[in-house]
This record gives structure tokens, C-alpha cells and sequence, in this order.
């Protein structure tokens, strides 16, 4: 069920939202070559407790960490491990926080030194298929309205959709209803209403969008190693407009 939040819920959210941007901007000048993964976690984790919040991911549903970490041809749920950074490498952050009991979630990938050519390709058109996906986000369009702008601008860049990874509703629960594909009809779906809060999140590669998940049965890779890219901003959608609940 999909559930439309009041506007002090918003307020949490926005709340929740904040400290998952300041998560962000507090780990950027770490993440450098030499540095583990598992010490930007820790970082992390610190960092939000500091704020009076806790980590959303840690513990859902067995997940044993603070952050996503995935890195180059990992799509999404990446451990930090003891795995240490290299120039021209590309670091793809998720990141939730709870506050009051309302989460935000918000992942950003991040160039490691001096980055390939194609690799800033990838990164500069999975963030601007974000936006092209938020800007959809209106009171009476529908989630396929949203999917399908994703997926149009990807393919107009030649980008591999994800299709078995989606966005979702973002409350109480760091996932909830509704599930918001990368790709899809416009017109379809369910309607967009005021008090909606969700996650956008483009989660798209440089060669084939085929996947397949490691041993640890979390993270996801490309089939092909090819690089993959991961946006993600949470928003509220107000009959004013859109709220980027994990923007500055």
C-alpha cells in the first residue's frame, strides 16, 4: 500500500534527508586512493550516530553494513571490506539514515583520481538521467511517466538499464511502496499524488545491462564487467512541486 505523508512527516523525512547529504559531503575528501572501503563505512557510521540518527541499512534484512559500497563493475550493495581504492577507480556510496523513525536514502557515485573518459561519461548522463526522472514527478503524472524519462535519456546515451533493480517508496520503512523502474510506458503505473515520498534511482552501465550477484548473495555486478553508475535522490511530491528531500 502506498502510503501519503503529512507534512510533518515530510519534515522528518527532510530531516532524515539532510543528515544522508551531509553523510555524503562529509565522506568526499575521503574517498581517495589508499583509503579501505570498510573505513569510509566506519566513517559513515560515526557520522550519523553524530547526528542523532541511526544507519538504515545496517541490519535490513541481514545487510551487514552502514554503507553500500560498490565499486567499478558493482552495481549495488557492495561491502566495504578491506579492499583499498586505486586511482581511476569508480565508487558508488548508498547511503540511509533514520531519524525519528523516517529514513533517507540517497546513493552518488564518485570518481577515485583521475578517471577514464568513459567513465565520466558514464557518471555525468546516469546523474542527469536522475533529473531527467524527477522532473516527471508531479502530482497527477504516473510512476511509468517517471521510468520511462529514465530510460529514454539512457538510451539516447547508449547506457544499459537495470532492470531487475528498481526505486521505491521511501517512509517509516526505507522501502516501501511503490517500486519505481528505470524503464517502462508513460501513462502507466500507479498516479502520482500529493504526499508521495520517493526514491528516484537510475542504476545504469557502460556496456550490458545483464547482471548477476556475488556469493555473498548482496552485491550485484555487471555480466559483462562493464562499469556501472548509481544516482539516487529521495523526494517529496507536493502539490507545490518536488521536494529533493536528500539535496542540500
Amino acid at each position: 500500500m502506498i502510503t501519503l505523508k503529512s507534512k510533518r512527516e515530510i519534515e522528518l523525512l527532510k530531516e532524515a534527508g539532510h543528515i544522508v547529504y551531509l553523510t555524503h559531503q562529509y565522506l568526499r575528501p575521503h574517498i581517495k586512493a589508499g583509503i579501505k572501503t570498510i573505513e569510509l563505512n566506519q566513517l559513515a557510521e560515526d557520522f550519523i550516530k553524530s547526528k542523532g540518527a541511526t544507519p538504515s541499512f545496517k541490519g535490513y534484512e541481514g545487510f551487514p553494513y552502514t554503507l553500500c559500497i560498490s565499486v567499478n563493475d558493482e552495481i549495488v550493495h557492495g561491502f566495504p571490506s578491506d579492499r583499498i581504492l586505486k586511482d581511476g577507480d569508480i565508487i558508488s556510496i548508498d547511503i540511509g539514515a533514520c531519524y525519528k523513525g523516517y529514513h533517507g536514502d540517497s546513493a552518488w557515485t564518485y570518481t577515485v583520481g583521475n578517471a577514464s573518459h568513459d567513465a565520466k561519461y558514464l557518471l555525468e548522463h546516469t546523474e542527469k538521467a536522475l533529473y531527467e526522472g524527477i522532473k516527471q514527478a508531479k502530482v497527477g503524472n504516473r510512476i511509468g511517466d517517471i521510468s520511462y524519462a529514465v530510460e529514454k535519456y539512457a538510451k539516447e546515451h547508449n547506457l544499459g538499464v537495470v532492470k531487475e533493480l528498481v526505486g521505491h517508496g521511501v517512509g517509516t520503512s526505507v522501502h516501501e511502496a511503490p517500486d519505481v523502474p528505470n524503464y517502462g510506458n508513460k501513462g502507466t503505473g500507479p498516479k502520482i499524488r500529493n504526499g508521495m515520498v520517493i526514491a528516484i534511482e537510475p542504476m545504469l552501465t557502460l556496456g550490458s545491462p545483464d547482471i548477476y550477484i556475488l556469493d555473498n548473495d548482496w552485491t550485484v555486478v555487471t555480466a559483462d564487467e562493464s562499469l556501472s553508475a548509481h544516482f539516487e535522490h529521495t523526494i517529496a511530491i507536493t502539490d507545490e512541486g518536488v521536494i529533493i528531500l536528500t539535496g542540500e
